[in-house]
């Protein structure tokens, strides 16, 4: 990561403990800056179709659902040509940034700054959400916000994990975990705009969640129950995952509408 990416503005207000005593706005940054190496595909995975739309437009149409957020904002790679070509009726309610960096904490650092240079406040909350993650729903964005705005720290949507959970050493088990004590990580993830970029200017560009950058400065977000089907889409039997559970429930909302 650049020196200017992981700059982060001077602050010009303190980020405040209790969320309760100031009205903060909701704003959400979408990185979707990805080349979707691991999925094998010519075509970045964020524009591959799903279910007759391009990935993407199945997570943008969840965070457009909820009324509370402010803005979108989604985090484009530099000289990325397809989010534009995309129908704009698909984009209501989102604005685009050619900002993505080297890693993803670069990249959402650089949309920090792009929040604050559009009016977003140091106490605003944001919610930053994998573009790959198109199974998102709006009641689960609602569910997170609802258990973060009156929260201290902020938090992010997890799982418990079902399975046993065993540590590896040399291809063989070196011992098992308890999986009581073990959450899988998934997003949206909500916290202080202000407190998000001092915790990835702190936690450098190894990170790979805004939770693990939080938690580098001492700090414990909320675990939120989020739900199993709220994958990454990242290989290709996740596409076939998610184009069952996107047909799915495409065949439910007609049928209650019948």
């Amino acid at each position: 990561m650049t020196q200017a990416q992981t700059k982060t503005p001077s602050t010009d207000a303190p980020v405040p403990d209790n969320p309760a005593a100031n009205r903060a706005a909701l704003w959400a940054l979408i990185p979707c800056a990805g080349v979707g190496t691991r999925a094998g595909l010519s075509l970045p995975k964020q524009y591959q179709h799903l279910a007759g739309r391009a990935l993407v437009l199945h997570t943008l149409a969840a965070f457009a659902a909820v009324p509370r957020i402010a803005q979108i904002l989604v985090l484009l790679a530099r000289g990325d040509r397809h989010f534009a070509a995309l129908p704009d009726g698909a984009r209501d309610r989102c604005e685009s940034e050619t900002c993505g960096a080297d890693t993803r904490a670069g990249t959402v650092a650089n949309g920090l700054q792009a929040l604050r240079q559009r009016g977003a406040q140091l106490h605003d909350w944001v919610l930053v959400h994998d573009a790959a993650r198109c199974l998102i729903t709006p009641a689960l964005i609602e569910r997170l916000i609802d258990a973060c705005q009156d929260d201290a720290i902020g938090g992010l949507l997890a799982t418990p994990v079902a399975d046993t959970i065993k540590m590896a050493q040399g291809g063989r088990v070196a011992t098992t975990l308890d999986r009581s004590q073990v959450w899988l990580a998934q997003t949206p993830q909500m916290f202080r705009v202000g407190r998000l970029q001092q915790a990835l200017a702190h936690a450098g560009a190894s990170v790979t969640d805004e939770a693990s950058a939080i938690e580098s400065l001492g700090l414990s977000p909320r675990l939120v129950a989020g739900d199993p089907t709220n994958i990454k889409v990242t290989v290709a039997q996740d596409f076939m995952l998610a184009q069952a559970i996107l047909l799915a429930r495409s065949t439910r909302q007609n049928g209650e509408q019948t």
